[in-house]
C-alpha cells in the first residue's frame, strides 16, 4: 500500500504513526511546506519526506489530504490534473463537502471523507466515513486502513460534522473530564503524578468494560452503586451540578460552531 498524506500537521502525524506502527503500509510520503518538523519520521525506512505536493501524489495509490480547510481548494486545482480515476482519494478535512471536492476534480474519482482523531496515533481512534458514489466501492478498503488505526464506522455525509464534535472535539472533552478527577484526587491528598495515573487508568478501564461487555453505562453503573452509598452520593451531586446538561450543552455549542465555520 502506497499512501501520501498532503499536509502532515497534527491530525495527519497522528495518522502516519498509526499506519507506521501497525506496518500496513509500503511507502509512505508525507508532505509539508517546511518538512523540519517531520523530522522524527527519517528513522522509518518506508518514509519520504517532501514538500512537493506533485511528487507524492505521482508515486502513491490512497491520498489523504490533511491540510487545513482553507488551503484545499488550491491544492486539489493544482493536483487535478495528475490524479488518477484509480487512486484513492481521502479527505480528513472538517467541512469540506464532498460536492467540492468533486466541482474542483470531477466525480469520476474515488472520493472519501473520513474523520479520525489524534487518538489513531496510539491506534485507538473512531472514525466516521462517507463516499461519494464511486467511492463506495473503495469504502470497505478504507475500513481496513482506518481500522487499522483503531474503529471505524459509515455514515451519511450529513452526519460527518457532528461525528466530528463527538469523536475529533470529544477527545478534547474526555481529557477535560480526566483532568478534572486528576484535581480532584489530588484534593483527596495523592500526589499529582499518582492522580494522573489513577484517573487515567479508571477512564480507560471503564470505555474498556462498556466496550467488551457491550453493556448501556448504566448498567455498570449500576453494579458499582449501592444503597446510601458514596458512589451515588458523588454521582447525585454531579447531577445537581449539571454535568450531564454541561455535557451535552458543550456537545450542541461544538456543533452549531462547526456548522458556522464549515467551508459547503
Amino acid at each position: 500500500m502506497k499512501v501520501a498524506i498532503i499536509g502532515a500537521g497534527s491530525l495527519g502525524q497522528s495518522i502516519a504513526k498509526g499506519l507506521l506502527t501497525n506496518k500496513v503500509v509500503n511507502s509512505l510520503y508525507l508532505t509539508k511546506r517546511n518538512t523540519s518538523s517531520l523530522i522524527k519520521f527519517k528513522r522509518f525506512n518506508k518514509v519520504i519526506l517532501t514538500s512537493d505536493n506533485e511528487e507524492a501524489v505521482k508515486n502513491s495509490d490512497i491520498i489523504i489530504f490533511a491540510v487545513q480547510p482553507r488551503h484545499l481548494s488550491r491544492i486539489l486545482e493544482d493536483l487535478k490534473y495528475i490524479l488518477k480515476k484509480e487512486q484513492i482519494i481521502i479527505s480528513v478535512i472538517t467541512g469540506f463537502s464532498i460536492a467540492k471536492i468533486e466541482n474542483i476534480i470531477g466525480g469520476k474519482h474515488h472520493i472519501i471523507r473520513a474523520m479520525p482523531n489524534t487518538a489513531a496515533s496510539v491506534g485507538q481512534s473512531m472514525t466516521c466515513l462517507s463516499a461519494n458514489e464511486r467511492g463506495r466501492e473503495k469504502v470497505e478498503f478504507a475500513k481496513t486502513i482506518f481500522n487499522s488505526l483503531g474503529s471505524s464506522m459509515e455514515i451519511p455525509e450529513e452526519q460527518l460534522q457532528a461525528a466530528t464534535v463527538i469523536c475529533a472535539s470529544g477527545i478534547a472533552f474526555w481529557m477535560r473530564l480526566i483532568r478534572a478527577t486528576t484535581q480532584g484526587a489530588i484534593q483527596l491528598g495523592f500526589e499529582a503524578h499518582e492522580a494522573h495515573q489513577l484517573a487515567m487508568q479508571t477512564c480507560f478501564g471503564a470505555a474498556s468494560l462498556l466496550k467488551e461487555s457491550g453493556k448501556h453505562p448504566e448498567e455498570e453503573i449500576d453494579r458499582v452503586t449501592t444503597p446510601s452509598g458514596c458512589t451515588i452520593e458523588g454521582l447525585n451531586e454531579m447531577e445537581h451540578q449539571g454535568l450531564s446538561s454541561s455535557l451535552i450543552k458543550g456537545i450542541n455549542a461544538s456543533f452549531e460552531k462547526i456548522n458556522q465555520i464549515k467551508t459547503s
